[in-house]
């Protein structure tokens, strides 16, 4: 009695930092970024699209994004407090309890995917549900199993664009797949050269992050270079489709070579300095891209 009292009578700084730490547990950054991946998709399937209905499905997006970044957190609780990188989020920190952490995760998971439905089409709301259950209960624990974890985690990792298209047309015709794939095979460069820079905290948690064994090596350099490779061409694919311009696919495809020469620095040093560049160079790419699509498209 004396503790619900004691909650009772917590000081708003308090309450402000406890908002705080679930506003970190939605992991709002990384939200937003794919609920922008899913405003890309709605917007080249709906160019006239009025604001509006951008922010709703970003909105459902990024609420069914925080809830299978929850999922996540909750699993791996325990893991985060062995690297340095998750050390200090909410959950192993104690700010926020399991409990408090479900109810959060159902909250936010149900009211993205009731956004999703009622404002756009049960097959937008229906694939964000399967990205959420792919990203929390299979990606999240093949981590520690095996490097097909990135695989896996790369699925849900490439639908938001999908999942936008989808809640623009109603349809999943080959746009929608050409925008899955190429944020899917951006993913592989994009991940390995996180594990690549991370990966001394990686092995604290039994993390199976990189594709090879010893981790570090040249195959998996090469691996990268192929995977960047591979986005040259399949970026020029919504220009061969009519889906944009030929503004945006020579954007796509300098950033692509670009993009490309980053992996030949790794090749030749296998360094951690060449896969931080990789890091940031992924960064930049794919809302580069995206955007020169979504400009293109709107002119045409």
């Amino acid at each position: 009695m004396l503790i619900e009292e004691e909650k009772a009578l917590l000081p708003p700084l308090s309450m402000g930092l406890k908002a705080s730490a679930y506003f970190k547990l939605l992991k709002f950054r990384l939200s937003f970024t794919v609920a922008f991946s899913s405003a890309i998709g709605f917007v080249l399937g709906r160019p006239v699209a009025n604001y509006w209905e951008i922010a709703l499905v970003m909105i459902g997006g990024l609420l069914v994004t925080g809830s299978a970044n929850i999922i996540n957190q909750i699993i791996e609780k325990d893991l985060d407090k062995l690297m340095k990188r998750t050390a200090k989020r909410p959950l192993p920190t104690g700010q926020v309890s399991v409990n408090e952490a479900i109810v959060v995760c159902v909250v936010t998971g149900v009211v993205g995917l009731a956004i999703l439905a009622s404002a756009f089409n049960l097959m937008a709301a229906a694939f964000s549900l399967l990205s959420l259950i792919l990203y929390g209960f299979a990606y999240t624990p093949m981590k520690r199993i095996s490097p097909i974890g990135v695989f896996i985690g790369a699925i849900p990792g490439a639908m938001p664009p999908l999942i936008g298209w989808v809640a623009a047309t109603g349809a999943l015709g080959v746009e929608a797949w050409i925008l899955f794939g190429i944020q899917f095979i951006w993913q592989f460069p994009h991940f390995w050269a996180i594990a690549w820079v991370l990966d001394d905290d990686y092995k604290k948690a039994g993390f199976k992050m990189l594709p090879m064994e010893g981790g570090k090596n040249l195959k998996t350099a090469i691996q990268i270079m192929i995977y960047t490779l591979v986005l040259i061409p399949l970026s020029l694919l919504p220009l061969q489709f009519g889906m944009t311009g030929t503004t945006s696919a020579l954007i796509a495809v300098v950033c692509g070579v670009l993009f490309l020469a980053q992996t030949f620095y790794l090749m030749r040093t296998c360094s951690k300095k060449a896969a931080m560049n990789i890091m940031f160079g992924s960064f930049l790419y794919l809302p580069i891209v995206q955007i020169a699509f979504v400009l293109d498209k709107v002119n045409l």
